[in-house]
């Protein structure tokens, strides 16, 4: 199984950004990947805050501190690109992982990708 940092949205609408993000997941197991979507597992009650600017950083880090043995990182991009999202696409870019752009919806992601500048 190839090893993937999943990046989506998290902040912002979390109720619909956590079922996006499962849905995310599941994607990338179904293509035989195996995806860590920090995101999901650090802001769980009792973990990080992400309402706490130090707490989110510090799940952001971990989750991307991932990148050591990643071998790719995956952007899905159906709910746009976060600030949260740059930073992680800007790690990956930095270290040297390929970053891939997804729709689970079908969008055109090329359009989506120029439309948010990166």
């Amino acid at each position: 199984m190839r090893l993937v940092i999943l990046e989506s949205p998290f902040a912002g609408d979390v109720d619909a950004n956590i079922a996006y993000a499962r849905s995310c997941v599941r994607d990338s197991l179904q293509r035989g990947e195996a995806p860590i979507a920090s995101h999901l597992l650090y802001t769980q009650p009792g973990i990080r805050d992400d309402t706490i600017p130090a707490e989110r950083r510090q799940g952001i880090d971990a989750g991307l501190a991932w990148r050591a043995v990643a071998q790719a990182s995956v952007v899905y991009v159906d709910r746009g690109i976060s600030p949260g999202v740059r930073y992680g696409i800007s790690g990956a870019l930095q270290a040297g992982i390929p970053v891939e752009f997804r729709s689970i919806e079908g969008r055109d992601v090329g359009q989506m990708i120029s439309e948010a500048a990166l």
